[in-house]
């Protein structure tokens, strides 16, 4: 039998009905949850499982409960399409979220209007789990990897999730979809040292510079790229930013090292200026690190640390998909950062708390620690350019 619910979280009655294949389902009344509005919510309630037993498209459902909300509420039923919805959702995150994030949540949501067309346009509670399952199948169709897919379908929840909470729709179509399993992806690994020295031997200066910077900052590759002179405090000497990934503030001291390199290049007086601006106009056009991740994946290639990758799509599958089985990249170089610290006898709360670390999981693992222990660890590190040739250095 029908019969209605208060949510703790939603402002309406819940209608619990079942459908025409015995299954209990949980649709939002409109209705305030409130005691006098009880039976009205009960109505809806017995409509909705008069419309769900018989055979009706989810058009003609909806305009069933269409007309009785109207007629019980004076009130047209909101209607509120998908495109609609996500417009708003990525409105709301604009002024909360890293511009790097930002670009994620809109790339994935084109992909995912894309793949509805003008389905999109549709009411949202008319988007289901077949909907997202067949646009999970899609992409790996096209050869995407599976974290990267998982991250869409991760986007998709966060979506939906809002949208629960928000009282749009009573139930989630994604929550159910479960994440691929990752078994092509394996774990980066660090660099050794005898590895970075082939790597800098290979690279042209700013390339060469950016690597200096990512192994003794630990920092990651965008971050690295969007580096001005106005984020080095060469008195203080500390690198100061602030990460694209998280917002969060760091103050990495610069290793003896870095500041050996640092005094080889110009400065200048403008605060503004990128150190690395070949790699900064990059960011700048592109609003991502892709482009430079694949600059940097040739440099392996050279180096000999990395196969080359096909510049056409083989057997179907992108140009991604070889990629996932690597196990060095310029984020290898924060992990080496870590093992090179850790090898030196520093804790690993220390280590982890240089390269500004900033998983919700490490953070609560690891302890905020004193600048003082930041400075030890960072003067543990190695002078990874001793020994080389005078020319290899700059």
């Amino acid at each position: 039998m029908p019969c209605v619910i208060k949510r703790p979280d939603s402002k309406n009655w819940i209608a619990c009905f079942t459908d025409i294949n015995g299954r209990r389902l949980k649709r939002s009344t409109k209705i305030a949850a409130i005691e006098r509005e009880r039976l009205k919510a009960l109505k809806i309630a017995e409509q909705y499982e008069e419309a769900a037993r018989k055979k009706r498209t989810a058009a003609q459902v909806r305009r069933v409960i269409a007309d009785l909300h109207s007629q019980i509420t004076g009130e047209d039923l909101p209607f509120q399409s998908f495109r609609v919805y996500l417009a708003g959702w990525l409105a709301e995150k604009q002024g909360e979220t890293a511009k790097a994030t930002m670009h994620f949540y809109s790339s994935n949501a084109e992909k995912f209007l894309t793949f509805l067309r003008d389905r999109a346009d549709k009411d949202i509670s008319e988007i289901t789990k077949k909907d997202i399952l067949d646009f999970r199948r899609m992409e790996a169709a096209r050869g995407l990897a599976p974290k990267t897919i998982n991250h869409s379908i991760k986007f998709l929840r966060m979506v939906f999730a809002k949208a629960w909470v928000d009282d749009v729709i009573s139930d989630t179509p994604a929550k159910s979809v479960k994440s691929l399993k990752n078994s092509r992806e394996r774990a980066k690994r660090p660099f050794s040292q005898d590895e970075i020295r082939a790597v800098l031997r290979v690279s042209d200066d700013e390339w060469k510079s950016m690597v200096l910077f990512g192994l003794f900052t630990g920092q990651r590759l965008g971050d690295i790229a969007c580096l001005t002179w106005g984020n080095v405090d060469l008195q203080a000497q500390e690198v100061r930013l602030v990460t694209s990934k998280s917002s969060i503030n760091i103050k990495v001291p610069i290793a003896g090292p870095l500041a050996k390199h640092i005094a080889t290049l110009t400065p200048g007086d403008n605060p503004s200026v990128p150190v690395h601006p070949n790699a900064a106009e990059i960011m700048r056009r592109q609003e991502k690190s892709g482009g430079l991740s694949n600059q940097f994946a040739k440099i392996l290639a050279r180096a000999g640390l990395r196969e080359k990758q096909p510049h056409t799509k083989t057997h179907g599958q992108g140009r991604g998909v070889g990629s996932n089985k690597e196990k060095l990249s310029f984020h290898s170089l924060r992990h080496t950062a870590v093992s090179m610290m850790k090898a030196a006898g520093i804790p690993e709360a220390t280590a982890m708390e240089l390269v500004g670390h900033d998983s919700i999981e490490m953070s609560r693992i690891y302890t905020h620690t004193g600048y003082a222990e930041l400075k030890r660890a960072s003067e543990s590190f190695p002078d990874i350019m001793a020994g080389m040739p005078e020319g290899e250095k700059r």
